[in-house]
């Protein structure tokens, strides 16, 4: 759409005045290319610019399209192709010098071309896409055909070329690949045929690749079946399993950067690590070349050289890395060593020799061409010295007419040459530049910073421009940098919204008026200035984007306000609105441009979001607030995106700009367009910036990304357009001669300023880090600088005295507040060191001292967010965990159907089978298992050494279980997998009962084993033993789930107790102190602990501690003891012996018992303790089961696997046969086209070379009217021909060019021919006549010479076609050869894939039982005397031992053959019965279908060429029929439905109505049985009466008479009539069904005869 935009512009052109391109500058991003010995080029935006290198002239090529893409140069031919970037792109073909278009190429790429190549002789052009075709094209490009194309999906190429000395090989190179395509011809027909390059590892050492589809080297095993392709074992079965490698097989390759050809046909590669490699143009065969390292090498930064660009030279090749420096590789053999050849300041991207190889030319990153000359001096000569990158901002030098400047973003500033673009000088400011603008008044340009600065250039000197000036106004960046047009003031907008006004002389050191605030994004400053006022008048354009909306604000400047600036602004800077007359204005649309009108007050602005410029007329009274302003004239611009608008010097005409990058010149009045150009193209997003002359005649447009600055000169300029413009001009100059000439002065007397600069060598030096000398020195400025808005704030308190004032006011309250601060800090200080003598956890922040109650606040209010937040973030870990443990828990614990547990002994431990994993119990299966409780077990009559494990020895049920012999098939190995994993299950669950037995058991004796401890601590208590009581618990291991439950001894942490918590137990312990306190008060309870302890019987436990109290008189000694006492004594004796001998006899019950029950316990123990060892033996057996069906398992699943890997590599050579016979076939037919163009062409040739023989023989019959002398000289001279002069270069540029004179093509054989018919123009001379011969016989043997010798040319021509065509015929054959042979291979690999299946399915891995132990002889008998014993040498046994190992292994061999010989009888055997058996059943099938019946249909199926078509017909017939039936069906039942629905409602009608004649008709019945019953009497009263009485009683009363004898009548009629409707329908229905009958009987009849006359008509066919 936007091409074609482009070309609708056309009939913007109008009045007669035109534009024309003068020239243009530009630097290459691409490589630059000779076009012939002397001229360069290279493609720069919408134009490739030709270059002169001696004359340094430039030629420019515009392009029509857009910006040119690709381009390469015919030097022979001297031609120039290029194509364009737009959708559907072209190529065009263009000569030089003359640039008149010989051709256009129109293909079939989408997007883009990204390479172009000539080859170098012959008409052929080379072509490659990338995204989304990847497609090679070769081009005739004379004749603007397409010969052959190739896609080459995924495949990107950055380096394409020919080869010099073989237009029909050629080179493509990406960082990973290198292909050779050789392209192959046959008369009219080419065709490409591509050979990739085997690239070394990155050490430069080969990797061999083995071949991936049939693989030689695989291993044989013979126990697990066949070895396999990785391809099959990955079950790849396409294209993609031809070049499958796995991961750890795929090796890092050398990356190729650049290559070039050389005279043999070889390839030179050079490597990204610094490899270089040569490469056999024929056999591809790759070869490292090894790097000879001098004695004194190179600097460390440039040992390892990746070349970036590779030129071929004599001896070796030129390279350059991205150092700077040229190297030149001089190689012998296979080694080349490095030297340094040429040093350039940049690092180097493209070279290129000249045709003559005289010149080499070098380009380097930032786009300067150097020519290097060999032989002459200087050497190296810059033939394009390129910029710091693309064109920021540009403007004339006043007046325009000579020079002008332009500015880079990097802060170069070139002034130029207007004529030619001659770079005049240069300066650096060495900062990020953003706008330019030149002075009107003076001869200096104003130059904004992104730092907020403005330097002011002096261009006096226009070789040596400096800084004059430098203002730091603000800390935001300059965007806009405005004069008026008398060059009164520079106005500076920023991007906060602040525009500056300075004064634009240079005289007043560029004084700083003032500033004014506006809205923040700028978009265009427009200023007024005409000669007959003195004020000017200013528009800022912004933006306001969320309104949609433009913002227009005006204020007006004085021209005398330089003198007067301090009335008109405020102490900081700020200019007065009021004075400065300061207007706002808005629009309802966005402008992206708008300027203000020289007269009438007019504005013009450029839309932004529709093509139109509109006229707006400012209001002449004064107003206050937003004046919205609405379009006064409306004109469409014909222009599409944003643009910008610009007025001349004398304001009458209006220039438009666009992203379109078209250039219009409007008439201000009438917006009409007098004049366009299109210098640019929306595919580089159309114009940046334009500047125009003061008279109007020279135009610069700068372009925005296509790097691009474009001259335009009128091509017709005169007439009322030029005189106005030049009359102000005039004007223009008269008034500001003398300022000008006041302001140059000032200038050239003022010194330069001493700012951080730098000049062309300096910025090469900074920039690529060489040696150069330098012409200035770069001064810093140490001291931080203060912009100038900034100054200002700082001067209004200085310039009051604000400061004293305010220190004199109150100095007493700030000694107060001193002291106060003072006392306050020793608190605190007092306080924080109280604080550091606390505990860590008592301790105050540092933050806490602050007296900033605020701060505090924020302090707290903070610390409170951040504890809140690891509250969460410790609330959201705790959950994480929680929700892991859960999921931890469900997977290794809630989802197991048996829980791994263990039994332990004192020194031993039994674990449970915990194996059995399961996601889903099974419940049905424990159901089976309880159904099958009371059935007996089945086992499999197999031994179990065939069974192949021990599971019966559990019980399990082998009965399903296939034998192991029999398995081939995979749905019997699936079947028998499932089978052994249920058997493995219910062995586990067979221990896993067991074993619960076992815990249960445990459990059991632990209750027991507890219950006799109770004992045993009250008898060890009551005997007053020390011993140890042994208590069995269960540990964490035999019963798990205790490790999901966290106690509260786990627990380190401190617990944190609630206050709430705190205050219960505080009160529950108060209660108990008070009822202790309560208990202690009690004294018959008191009484009762120290009289009997507590208790108020002494049981028979008390006895041991029982104690017989001494009397008091045993104090006492003996002799003083009375006679009582001495009684006493006795008794208290007997009771202590007494005592004594009771508790004797308690003590020895008690340790009977003790004794007891601890043996109880022991023999218990050991019980269980042998139980559990059975237990573990029976668990160890359980997993040998396990293990062992596991195996079998493993072995029936490796089987699968193998079973799947020979299926998929089936399928793989099935696919790969199909790919192979549909490519055979392609090449047959190729063969076959070829074969028939090669006999077309040879007959042709045949005819050719007959007639020439027959010219040959016709000669003497021609001239046989002549003499017979004067015929044998003619005939000599027929056969003589002219000598051809070749053109002999001159012998220095034969030695020079490594190519020599390259080899011919058909354009050379055309001129070659034209060349032999100039010199027959010479044969054919009079003065080569014999004498006395006619002139006439002379002209008619000079034509039949000629006639003569241009057949032997189309001989020879059709000589060499012949001979190509037999080549490409040859090869056509060759490759269908070995496609054949390729099939003939997939074959044979099929074939032994199926034996491989075969004897893999019928050898099968089985699993036999053996018996573990100790061999032992029986009767061995040790030899022990060596009598008659002989000493030999170890080596005659060894050797003896190898020999008997052969034999054996022969006869193992041997048996082996015999074992698979017999194999095969059987099979042949078998296979023969199979055989027997098929024929018998083919027999029988033949008899079936001798026997078969013959139908009509069937011999339709025979009869019918097209069965299938008419069967189609048929059924397509019937599908609409049936479709038909269906809707008429359809139809038919919603018509019934609607039928049944009215009927449905009449019936109910007929019901109501019926049930009301019901009801009615009982009545009547009533009545009329009244009415019989009257009759009745009546008639038996009639019976009595006679005549006469009958008669008057009829006469009496006739009205009754005749109603009873109606109703009488009525009922009889009604009761007849239903009768004999009866009876009628009992007729009807009996006559329906002897109809019935009767048609049944004649259809069976028909039936009959229908089956005869078919069984006439299609007799059996019965074997002869």
């Amino acid at each position: 759409m936007a091409q074609g935009r482009e070309r609708d512009e056309g009939p913007h052109s109008a009045g007669g005045a035109s534009l024309s391109v003068r020239w243009v500058q530009g630097f290459p991003k691409q490589n630059v290319h000779f076009v012939n010995d002397n001229t360069i080029c290279y493609p720069c935006g919408n134009y490739v610019i030709f270059i002169n290198i001696e004359t340094k002239k430039k030629t420019v090529l515009q392009c029509s399209n857009g910006i040119v893409g690709v381009m390469a140069t015919n030097i022979r031919c001297e031609v120039v192709a290029f194509s364009d970037r737009k959708l559907k792109p072209l190529i065009y073909i263009y000569s030089f010098p003359g640039l008149t278009r010989r051709t256009k190429l129109k293909g079939n790429i989408l997007l883009d071309y990204t390479l172009l190549s000539f080859s170098y002789c012959g008409t052929y052009l080379a072509s490659y896409s990338s995204l989304p075709e990847f497609e090679l094209a070769l081009w005739n490009w004379e004749s603007s055909i397409i010969l052959c194309r190739k896609s080459q999906p995924g495949m990107d190429v950055n380096q394409m070329s020919f080869n010099p000395m073989n237009w029909r090989q050629l080179c493509l190179s990406s960082p990973s690949t290198v292909s050779v395509w050789t392209i192959e011809r046959s008369n009219q027909e080419h065709c490409f045929r591509a050979r990739s390059v085997k690239l070394p590892l990155e050490d430069g050492s080969f990797f061999n690749e083995t071949d991936v589809v049939f693989p030689q080297s695989l291993p044989k095993d013979l126990i697990y079946g066949p070895v396999l392709p990785l391809s099959s074992i990955a079950g790849l079965v396409g294209e993609e399993a031809e070049t499958f490698r796995p991961k750890d097989d795929l090796y890092p390759l050398l990356h190729p950067t650049m290559h070039c050809w050389t005279p043999t046909s070889d390839l030179y590669i050079g490597c990204e690590e610094g490899h270089l490699l040569m490469i056999n143009g024929n056999t591809l065969q790759v070869t490292v070349l090894n790097k000879i390292e001098e004695e004194s090498p190179l600097e460390d930064r440039r040992n390892f050289i990746s070349p970036v660009t590779l030129v071929y030279q004599k001896e070796g090749v030129l390279a350059s890395g991205i150092d700077g420096f040229v190297y030149s590789f001089i190689i012998k053999d296979r080694s080349y060593m490095i030297e340094d050849f040429l040093e350039i300041e940049r690092p180097v991207e493209h070279m290129a020799f000249s045709p003559n190889y005289t010149m080499l030319l070098i380009q380097t990153d930032k786009g300067s061409v150097y020519i290097y000359t060999f032989g002459k001096e200087p050497t190296l000569n810059k033939v394009l010295d390129a910029c710091d990158g693309k064109f920021q901002a540009i403007d004339f030098i006043t007046p325009g007419t000579q020079y002008f400047m332009t500015l880079t973003h990097s802060g170069e500033i070139c002034v130029w040459w207007l004529e030619d673009c001659a770079c005049v000088s240069k300066i650096y400011l060495n900062t990020l530049a953003m706008v330019l603008a030149c002075c009107p008044s003076s001869l200096s340009a104003a130059v904004g910073t992104e730092d907020g600065s403005v330097y002011f250039i002096s261009v006096y000197d226009k070789e040596s421009p400096q800084v004059v000036h430098k203002a730091f106004l603000s800390e935001s960046s300059v965007q806009h940098v405005v004069y008026d047009q008398q060059g009164i003031f520079l106005l500076v907008g920023t991007s906060e919204g602040k525009v500056f006004i300075i004064n634009a002389n240079s005289s007043s050191s560029f004084q700083i008026i003032g500033f004014t605030e506006v809205a923040k994004d700028i978009l265009q400053i427009s200023t007024v200035s005409l000669l007959e006022t003195d004020i000017v008048k200013v528009m800022v354009l912004s933006s306001l984007p969320e309104a949609g909306r433009s913002r227009l604000e005006m204020f007006t400047l004085p021209t005398l306000l330089p003198q007067v600036s301090t009335t008109f602004a405020d102490e900081r800077g700020r200019l007065k609105d009021e004075i400065i007359h300061k207007y706002l204005y808005e629009l309802e649309h966005a402008l992206s441009s708008a300027v203000l009108g020289f007269q009438s007050n007019q504005i013009y602005g450029f839309c932004s979001q529709v093509p139109y410029i509109c006229s707006y007329l400012l209001p002449e009274e004064e107003h206050t607030g937003i004046y919205i302003l609405k379009p006064y004239k409306k004109v469409q611009s014909r222009q599409y995106g944003p643009g910008l608008l610009y007025l001349s010097s004398h304001g009458l005409w209006l220039i438009t700009i666009a992203k379109c990058g078209i250039l219009c010149i409007r008439d201000v009045y009438t917006l009409e367009t007098f004049a366009w150009c299109r210098s640019h193209s929306h595919q580089g997003h159309g114009i940046q910036s334009m500047r125009i002359s003061m008279d109007g005649q020279n135009i610069l447009v700068n372009g925005r990304d296509d790097g691009t600055l474009v001259y335009l000169k009128w091509k017709r300029f005169g007439g009322h357009l030029a005189s106005e413009i030049l009359d102000y001009y005039q004007k223009l100059l008269i008034s500001l001669s003398s300022a000008m000439d006041k302001e140059n002065h000032y200038l050239s007397t003022t010194p330069k300023v001493s700012v951080d600069l730098g000049s062309d060598s300096e910025h090469t030096k900074q920039k690529a880090s060489t040696d150069l000398s330098q012409d200035e020195l770069v001064l810093t400025d140490v001291k931080k600088e203060i912009p100038w808005i900034q100054q200002k704030s700082q001067e209004v308190f200085v310039k009051h005295g604000a400061i004293k004032k305010e220190v004199n006011l109150f100095s007493k309250k700030r000694k107060e507040i001193k002291q106060g601060i003072k006392s306050l800090s020793k608190t605190i200080l007092n306080m924080m060191e109280e604080n550091d003598k606390l505990e860590n956890i008592a301790k105050l922040d540092q933050q806490e001292f602050g007296l900033d109650l605020e701060e505090l606040e924020r302090l707290h209010d903070e610390s409170q967010e951040e504890v809140a937040k690891i509250i969460k973030d410790v609330e959201m870990h705790n959950l994480a965990k929680s929700y892991l443990a859960e999921l931890i828990k469900e997977e290794c614990w809630n989802s197991m159907a048996v829980k791994g547990q263990a039994l332990k002994l004192r020194k031993e431990i039994v674990e449970a089978q915990s194996g059995v994993k399961l996601i889903k119990q099974r419940h049905e299966e424990d159901d089976e298992e309880e159904e099958e409780e009371d059935k007996t077990v089945k086992y499999s009559n197999l031994p179990n050494y065939l069974l192949g494990s021990l599971s019966t020895d559990f019980g399990v049920d082998t009965s399903l279980l296939s034998s192991q012999l029999e398995l081939h098939s995979r749905e019997e190995k699936i079947n028998q997998i499932i089978l052994l994993k249920d058997i493995i299950y219910k062995v586990k669950t067979v221990f896993n009962n067991e074993f619960d037995a076992a815990y249960k058991q445990k459990e059991f004796e632990i209750a027991r084993v507890k219950e006799r401890n109770v004992r045993i601590r009250e008898i060890i208590l009551d005997l007053e033993l020390e011993e140890a009581v042994w208590q069995p618990e269960f540990e964490d291991c035999e019963k798990p789930e205790r490790m999901l439950v966290v106690q509260d001894e786990e627990i380190t942490a401190h617990k944190h107790i609630k206050p709430w918590h705190k205050a219960k137990e505080l009160m529950v312990n108060h209660e108990k102190e008070h009822w202790l306190l309560i208990q202690d008060a009690s004294t018959r309870l008191r009484a009762l602990m120290d009289m009997m302890g507590g208790v108020l019987e002494v049981k028979k436990e008390d006895i041991l501690r029982m104690v017989i109290p001494q009397p008091a008189f045993m104090a006492k000694p003996d002799a003083v003891w009375t006679e009582e006492e001495r009684k006493q004594f006795k008794d208290y004796e007997k009771k202590v012996k007494e005592l004594n001998e009771e508790r004797d006899k308690y003590r020895k019950s008690l340790e009977a018992e003790l004794k007891k029950l601890q043996n109880s316990i022991q023999e218990s123990t050991q019980a269980f303790d042998e139980h559990l060892k059975r237990l573990f033996e029976r668990r160890v057996k359980a997993e040998m089961v396990t293990n062992q069906e596991e195996l079998k398992i493993s072995n029936l699943a490796f089987s699968l696997l193998l079973d799947e890997e020979l299926s998929s590599r089936e399928k793989f050579l099935n696919n790969y046969l199909t790919r192979k016979q549909h490519e055979k076939s392609q090449t047959s037919e190729a063969v076959r086209k070829s074969r028939e163009d090669l006999d077309v062409y040879k007959e042709h040739y045949d005819n050719l070379l007959a007639e020439d023989k027959v010219m040959d023989r016709s000669f003497k019959k021609e001239f046989s009217e002549i003499p017979g002398h004067q015929v044998d000289i003619l005939y000599k001279l027929f056969k003589r021909r002219p000598r051809i002069s070749k053109q002999k270069t001159h012998s220095e540029t034969t030695s020079v060019v490594p190519f020599g004179e390259l080899p011919g093509s058909g354009k050379l054989n055309k001129d070659a021919f034209a060349q032999l018919m100039k010199a027959m123009d010479e044969l054919d001379n009079i003065s080569n006549m014999p004498e006395g011969l006619d002139p006439l016989v002379w002209n008619h043997f000079c034509m039949t010479r000629r006639a003569k010798v241009e057949n032997e040319q189309k001989v020879k021509q059709k000589a060499a076609d012949l001979l190509e065509m037999a080549t490409f015929l040859q090869k056509r054959v060759e490759e269908e050869e070995k496609v054949q042979q390729e099939i003939e291979r997939v074959f044979h690999e099929l074939i032994l894939l199926q034996e491989e299946k075969v004897r893999f399915q019928l050898n099968l891995t089985i699993q036999i039982l053996l018996k573990q132990g100790q061999v032992e002889l029986e009767n061995f008998q040790l030899v022990l005397e060596y009598s008659d014993a002989i000493l030999i040498n170890k080596n005659i046994i060894e050797d003896l031992n190898s020999v008997i190992r052969t034999q054996g292994q022969k006869k193992v061999a041997s048996m082996m053959e015999s074992k698979d010989v017999h194999k095969r009888i059987l099979q042949i055997e078998w296979e023969h019965k199979k055989m027997e058996m098929e024929r018998e059943d083919l027999n029988q099938k033949a008899w079936d279908i001798q026997m078969l019946f013959f139908s009509r249909d069937r011999q339709k199926y025979l009869n019918e060429p097209n069965y299938e078509a008419l069967i189609s017909i048929q059924i397509g017939i019937m599908e609409q029929t049936i479709a038909v039936l269906d809707k008429t069906h359809k139809k038919n039942v919603e018509n019934c439905k609607k039928l049944l629905k009215k009927l449905g409602k009449f019936s109910n009608q007929k019901d109501i109505a019926n049930y009301a004649l019901s009801c009615n008709l009982r009545e009547e019945l009533v009545a009329v049985s009244e009415r019989k019953d009257i009759c009745n009497a009546m008639e038996s009263r009639f019976c009595h009466v006679g005549q006469a009485g009958l008669e008057l009683l009829s006469s009496s009363d006739p009205p009754t008479s005749a109603n009873q004898t109606a109703g009488i009548t009525g009922s009889k009629l009604t009761c007849e009539k239903i009768v004999k409707e009866r009876y009628e329908n009992m007729m009807q229905q009996q006559k329906l069904t002897n109809i019935s009958k009767q048609q049944a009987e004649q259809i069976s009849i028909l039936q009959t005869e229908v089956e005869r006359l078919r069984m006439k008509t299609f007799p059996a066919l019965v074997p002869m």
